[in-house]
């Protein structure tokens, strides 16, 4: 070997195995790291659906509940309203006469209910010692007062008044077409003419 060929040979380009080796080690960092950060951001992902799912599960519990119970109030509330109708729209069967009341009165007019001449009787009686008392008609007044101490209302005058309010206030004492419907089918006039009572002058009027 000339030295000219010596040279050449010393010139020539080495093999690198080191750098090609590091030059691995760091794409495979990098695939591990994003591998790593994808895991990480599924997890989170995971989490926040477990999280999402845990509180529909919560709410929807609490919705079947809410409607169970919004279930029982409306059932509860039909039952009652259906006795109130029942209650309003009774009459009692008789001979024309009251037989428990304070006062006769004509035939022409008999009572719609158990009581119903008694207990108006007794209620404008009351008003008439307040009145009596007021103006200082003093015998008036004993005289009214012996006549109540003796007595008593049958009761259901008031029960009626007190049911047919209830209904009014059931309904925000607005005459909606319910309410009306209602009406109608209780025989309770809610017209004078053409224009509509309040419920207030419907409850006085009838009761």
């Amino acid at each position: 070997m000339n030295f000219e060929d010596f040279i050449r040979e010393e010139s020539a380009p080495v093999d690198t195995p080191v750098e090609e080796d590091a030059s691995e080690i760091d794409v495979q960092k990098a695939v591990v790291e994003a591998l790593a950060a994808d895991k990480a951001e599924i997890e989170e992902e995971v989490k926040s659906l477990r999280e999402k799912e845990n509180f529909l599960s919560e709410e929807n519990t609490r919705l079947a509940a809410e409607v169970a119970r919004l279930k029982e109030e409306l059932e509860r509330a039909l039952e009652s309203q259906k006795k109130i109708d029942e209650f309003l729209s009774k009459e009692v069967e008789n001979d024309g006469r009251d037989k428990v009341a304070l006062l006769d009165r004509s035939f022409e007019l008999p009572d719609r209910f158990e009581g119903e001449t008694r207990d108006h009787v007794i209620e404008i009686l009351r008003e008439a010692k307040i009145t009596a008392e007021k103006d200082g008609r003093l015998r008036r007044a004993q005289i009214l007062e012996a006549v109540l101490l003796e007595n008593d209302p049958v009761g259901i005058l008031a029960e009626k008044r007190a049911a047919l309010e209830k209904l009014f206030a059931d309904n925000q004492y607005i005459l909606n077409g319910e309410v009306i419907n209602r009406l109608d089918k209780l025989t309770i006039q809610h017209k004078c003419g053409e224009n509509y009572l309040l419920p207030a002058e419907i409850v006085k009027r009838l009761y």
